[in-house]
């Protein structure tokens, strides 16, 4: 049986000793039926080591626990001390930054010095933020009705809430759903991407530190089909918080209508519009929006993936673009000092890429930059080039489906009008970006456009103290701000008739 620990060696030559067992109850276990899964390192496609995969037994085992810490541990804490507990995992994940980093660079593709490391000091912060919020999350208010009533609002946690979070951002999505579920007064299951687990299983060892209660966060990675569909269904689950695809998040939805009702904040995705105007500084556009698809390389829900140039500037600012994204993104395993394009997470994701641009090929789009493997990387590795598709049109499947990966589309368009009708234009509707000097031009966009959040003259700047969701097919819910910790509570409205009489 597949040991509850292993040895890992990073090739910056860090070594650690790395949980891969589940963790239920505050104890790592081994999965009830033996079943494991093989972790690779996308930058070589060497085999970093295996962990437990959760059953539908183990995934009953961690919920059970998660329901006795709620109603045994959890909830007879009061909220300053929900919040320094949060406090101290904060401080931990700044102590073990640079541990994290290596663990999320090695399982992602993402570099650990221009990408990584700020992946888990963004996660440090919302930890801190929500800690923060702990203290007065059950607050509510008193509303006057009638003099001879008193009547007020509390907000209360659902119980037990279910995470199931995305392989792009393994750290930050794991934080957003587990401090806001926390500090709101909850406990939690969550599941991991079978891709990137371990920088997950890695946090069990900081709840320890932590000391924690036992069962207040479970973690376990397994499949969706099993792990992801058992909590979905589960009745004692009464929350549920997804990051991932549409078609799955349909599925959970449809699932935890079929169960206990249970709510549900889905973030699917999006295919996020960016325009820039004649008026635009252009050099500054430019760089902004090679940014805002090629950082992360380009697997990022709000990448801006589609660019709309007004057709005055269109020549000018292809050439600008090409040259600034062949000069300054550097493709290279995610150790390379230097290097701020990494390898896509697998094989079958870089394959999947990779026809998305045959098709661009195919339905007339003109390449005018990157649009293979590169051949300077490591061969067994699943790199792609960072690729430029021009003169496209709203028909074409790369406009039209979100890629996830280093794949961009250029069209061009002539009035603000036609910029909003093609930003418009999409199942999706998670982020949308906008480059004008004109105030009145960017108030015209801003409200006419589809979108659950909008970026006026800069990209990927989503904040722990805003809102961040979608409209349309890329979900529904907020997660982050206040919204993130309100949608792990319910409201309970109080009617006290003080005369006693009818």
């Amino acid at each position: 049986m597949l040991s509850l620990t292993t040895e890992i060696a990073i090739p910056n030559g860090n070594k650690y000793d790395q949980p891969t067992g589940l963790f239920i109850n505050n104890e790592f276990v081994a999965s009830g039926d033996g079943k494991t899964e093989a972790v690779y390192n996308p930058g070589n496609g060497e085999l970093i080591c295996f962990v437990h995969l959760a059953s539908v037994d183990d995934i009953d085992r961690a919920v059970d626990a998660a329901e006795d810490a709620f109603f045994n541990r959890w909830s007879t804490i009061s909220g300053k001390g929900k919040s320094e507990y949060l406090y101290k995992i904060a401080d931990l994940i700044v102590k073990y930054s640079s541990q994290l980093a290596d663990l999320e660079a090695i399982e992602s593709g993402k570099p650990k010095d221009t990408n990584a490391i700020f992946d888990v000091l963004h996660s440090a912060d919302v930890f801190r933020y929500y800690a923060g919020k702990a203290v007065t999350a059950q607050d509510g208010k008193t509303v006057e009705t009638e003099l001879s009533k008193f009547t007020y609002t509390v907000h209360e946690p659902y119980g037990v809430c279910a995470a199931i979070i995305a392989w792009n951002f393994p750290m930050s999505t794991f934080s957003w759903k587990v401090a806001a579920c926390l500090a709101a007064g909850n406990t939690m299951v969550v599941k991991t991407s079978e891709l990137t687990p371990l920088s997950a299983l890695f946090m069990c060892k900081i709840f320890q530190e932590a000391d924690l209660p036992a069962g207040v966060v479970n973690i376990t990675c397994g499949t969706g089909a099993i792990a992801g569909s058992r909590l979905s269904e589960h009745k004692k689950v009464q929350k549920i918080s997804f990051t991932g695809s549409t078609g799955v998040g349909k599925l959970i939805q449809e699932s935890a209508a079929k169960s206990n009702l249970k709510y549900c904040t889905l973030e699917c995705g999006g295919k996020s519009p960016l325009v820039i105007l004649e008026d635009a500084d252009l050099e500054q556009a430019v760089k902004w929006a090679a940014f805002g698809i090629f950082f992360n390389k380009g697997e990022i829900c709000t990448a801006s993936s589609r660019i709309y140039v007004q057709e005055s500037i269109y020549d000018k600012f292809l050439t600008m673009y090409k040259d600034h994204v062949e000069e300054a993104y550097v493709q290279g395993d995610q150790f390379t000092p230097g290097v701020n394009v990494g390898p896509t997470v697998s094989k079958a994701q870089q394959e999947k890429i990779l026809g998305f641009i045959e098709s661009a090929r195919k339905e007339g789009g003109r390449i005018i930059s990157g649009g293979g493997i590169p051949t300077t990387t490591n061969p067994n590795g699943f790199y792609l080039q960072p690729t430029i598709v021009a003169d496209c049109n709203q028909n074409m499947t790369v406009v039209k489906e979100e890629i996830f990966g280093p794949v961009v589309t250029v069209s061009k368009f002539t009035s603000d009008d036609e910029a909003i009708k093609l930003s418009n234009d999409s199942d999706y509707g998670l982020a949308a970006y906008l480059f004008t000097k004109d105030i009145q031009r960017s108030q015209n966009y801003i409200r006419k456009v589809q979108s659950g959040q909008v970026f006026v003259n800069f990209t990927f700047a989503a904040d722990f103290r805003m809102p961040f969701g979608g409209y349309k097919m890329s979900g529904n819910g907020r997660e982050l701000g206040d919204d993130g910790l309100k949608a792990f509570q319910q409201v309970k409205a109080v009617h006290i008739n003080l005369a006693g009489k009818l």
